[in-house]
């Protein structure tokens, strides 16, 4: 179909909408039915021995190591009650290296001798699988042929229904990692970093005198943007549907600068598929909390709330999954690319980070007078260091093809990584690194004028929407994630720097007092070192200004700007002693992952340029030519009537016309070189070739755009997919 006819389509199913699912039966309230389709700690305690369920309770909440010896009940149980939940199936659920969701699905009915089946789930079967692991991306930790990997239980994520209408399954949150025991996933360095940090923060807290701390853990609450167009517009584009992003597409009249979607009434369509997907995910038992419209137009956002950092990891990848799910049940796909359209702002999943425990609660929470909290301040100061020190890394754990659109925009942090403290905490520290912090600024109150209005009380520091890591009152949010990647690459990557900081604050704090040098007075000292020597991370002013990314130089701070700027930080030799020693990687996991990193941005930009020399070739010069061709006729038959006529029509398309054919030649040609076989040279030829060939051809295509008759266009336009919801 044209772009014309799609658009039309998309009206009448517009017009026609009626939501196709009731969000809640009557009496029914999202509080009755949240946790309903996990196998929670609620439903353990039904129906576990007591003795087991202890033993599950002390390895979930307390970090005890996990009693093998439990299995067998743990799997009976949780076999009895999903199958009570109408589960034919289980799955050990894992997370490759491929940033999706993998799975497998087994009966849980198995033959008997005399012809009948039986529900049988063993203990071996619950703690361990044996997926093929020959066809996901491992960046040289094994061979092709070598088909073995292992799926390991982590009870500390929950067990879940899965519904769908054909039929439910249980779920199963697993590690995958190969027969050596190398890491193929993102679960298992997660939980390795949360191991570790939590190692160091206990005993920084033991330095306080917490004899006996709980054990700490990193918390994370993932925001999730993602945009919206009607399926039909979706089908009729072929970047879209293959590449997740436009590659075509002329600016609209109307963009995004009135700011008139953002925080706007929802539409009608979109609060109908966003009461569909809470009722989903509170069944799941993910606390989701907030929903509104983002910037962009058809851009929205969702934000739950925070969790253990391993569970909302797991939590973000099913969110991922049902929002894909039920946007086409509404008539509609969701996509999560950092930068589907150009020219407006992209998505980026913002992970807000904290770490605490059952025992002294969060512990990046300053309180009233944080000058007087000497604990809170030397958690944030590991915060500062951790972040100057491993800046490269942290840009690292964000970077690829599709992020690389989006950072540096109005919408995303730039590429430099710095900390934003407020005015409040910049005040603390400065007066720390001048001796001694001895007060606070206090809070203040907002009088609006309006008597029928309360006095509003104020923070004593505004918040910064450009910084990369900002705190924002008892959390650090990092900005820079992409939407559509895991949030457990930045965990990980924040767990580990988090854990060498604490490792050396504990180990200095350890020695001076060992040394006689008495407890605050060591603190001060320390305090007082990571100040000076790493406050240059430290930023309060506009990222996006072209000053700061001078003053940011002259502080010594990276500018790594692109994927491939920011990949070889990973296999770096500070990288390499960090996650090693930490035991997070080793260093053939690292290079692993690097590896991989390059290789997913070559086979992307390379899908990226294949579809734009398809896509140019066969659907937007055809229809260039046939309107140059109408208006070359239609001047012909006016000139042979004896009519004076005006040639420039012809000239506008003409123009454009042989720039696009030029540009698509220079990117068939392009696509056609063969870079030398190193990974790295593949990666560069994508960047320094592909993507400006790519770019010339869009060019030439977004200016016919402007000329070709509507009804010969062939793609959807963004005018249609924008707002036509």
């Amino acid at each position: 179909m044209s772009g014309n006819i799609v658009r039309l389509q998309a009206i009448k199913d517009v017009e026609a909408y009626v939501p196709p699912a009731v969000s809640f039966t009557a009496g029914e309230t999202p509080g009755e039915i949240f946790g309903a389709n996990v196998f929670s700690k609620v439903e353990m305690q039904k129906r576990l021995p007591k003795s087991v369920y202890k033993s599950v309770l002390a390895t979930i909440d307390h970090a005890a190591r996990l009693d093998p010896l439990i299995a067998d009940a743990v799997a009976a149980a949780m076999k009895d009650w999903a199958m009570e939940k109408g589960a034919t199936h289980y799955a050990h659920v894992f997370y490759p290296l491929t940033g999706l969701t993998a799975e497998k699905h087994d009966s849980f009915l198995e033959p008997a001798g005399d012809g009948s089946a039986l529900a049988e789930f063993a203990g071996k079967t619950l703690t361990q699988g044996e997926p093929d692991a020959s066809s996901f991306p491992s960046g040289g930790l094994r061979n092709t042929f070598e088909a073995r990997g292992y799926t390991g239980w982590d009870v500390t994520s929950p067990a879940y229904v899965l519904e769908s209408p054909n039929g439910n399954t249980l779920c199963i949150p697993t590690v995958f990692v190969s027969m050596n025991g190398d890491a193929l996933d993102h679960k298992t360095p997660l939980l390795r970093s949360q191991q570790s940090m939590a190692k160091h923060a206990e005993r920084v807290l033991r330095l306080f005198g917490h004899a006996k701390p709980d054990a700490v853990v990193s918390y994370c609450g993932p925001e999730q943007e993602y945009f919206l167009v009607d399926r039909h517009f979706f089908l009729a584009r072929p970047d879209l549907l293959n590449a997740g992003r436009t590659l075509f597409g002329a600016k609209p009249p109307k963009g995004q600068e009135f700011d008139d979607h953002y925080f706007g009434a929802i539409p009608e369509r979109v609060l109908g598929f966003m009461m569909d997907t809470e009722r989903e995910l509170f069944k799941l038992g993910i606390p989701a909390k907030t929903r509104h419209n983002e910037v962009a137009p058809g851009q929205f956002e969702i934000a739950p709330m925070f969790e253990r950092g391993n569970v909302a990891a797991d939590h973000q990848q099913l969110l991922m999954t049902t929002f894909k799910r039920l946007a086409q049940k509404h008539g509609m796909e969701c996509l999560f690319h950092e930068k589907p359209f150009e020219g407006i702002n992209g998505s980026g999943k913002h992970v807000n980070f904290s770490l605490g425990n059952t025992t002294e609660g969060n512990l990046l929470l300053p309180g009233d007078t944080p000058h007087e909290n000497a604990q809170f301040l030397v958690f944030c100061a590991a915060v500062i260091r951790a972040v100057h020190k491993y800046s490269g890394l942290l840009r690292a754990s964000v970077a690829s093809a599709s992020n690389d659109h989006r950072l540096g925009a109005n919408e995303a942090p730039p590429a430099i990584i710095s900390i934003f403290l407020g005015d409040q905490l910049t005040d603390v520290f400065d007066q720390v690194a001048k001796g001694g912090a001895t007060s606070s600024k206090e809070k203040g109150t907002l009088i609006i004028g309006v008597d029928t209005l309360p006095v509003l009380p104020t923070d004593p520091g505004d918040r910064n929407r450009t910084s990369p890591f900002a705190f924002t009152g008892n959390r650090f949010e990092f900005r820079a994630p992409g939407s559509q990647q895991t949030v457990a690459g930045p965990m990980v990557t924040i767990n580990t720097i988090m854990a060498e900081a604490l490792d050396h604050i504990a180990t200095r704090l350890e020695t001076a007092v060992a040394a006689g040098t008495e407890f605050n007075v060591a603190v001060q000292k320390l305090l007082e070192e990571i100040i000076t020597d790493h406050g240059a991370v430290v930023f309060n002013g506009d990222g996006y200004s072209d000053d700061w990314q001078v003053e940011a130089a002259a502080r010594g701070l990276p500018n790594l700007r692109t994927t491939l700027d920011a990949l070889p930080e990973l296999v770096s030799e500070l990288a390499t002693e960090l996650f090693s020693t930490y035991g997070v990687f080793s260093e053939r996991e690292m290079h692993s992952r690097y590896e991989i990193g390059l290789e997913h941005y070559t086979l992307t930009v390379g899908v990226e340029a294949r579809l734009t020399l398809e896509v140019g070739t066969t659907a937007v010069l055809p229809a260039a030519v046939r309107h140059q061709t109408e208006v070359a006729q239609n001047i012909g038959a006016l000139r042979a009537a004896g009519v004076d006529a005006d040639p420039s029509a012809l000239d506008e398309i003409t123009g454009p016309l042989t720039e696009l054919r030029s540009a698509l030649a220079r990117l068939r040609s392009a696509l056609g070189e063969h870079p030398g076989a190193a990974a790295m040279d593949e990666a560069r030829h994508a960047q320094d070739a592909l993507l400006p060939a790519m770019a010339a051809v869009r060019a030439a295509s977004d200016l016919l755009e402007g000329v070709v008759a509507d009804d010969l266009w062939p793609l959807p336009t963004y005018q249609e997919m924008l707002y036509i919801l």
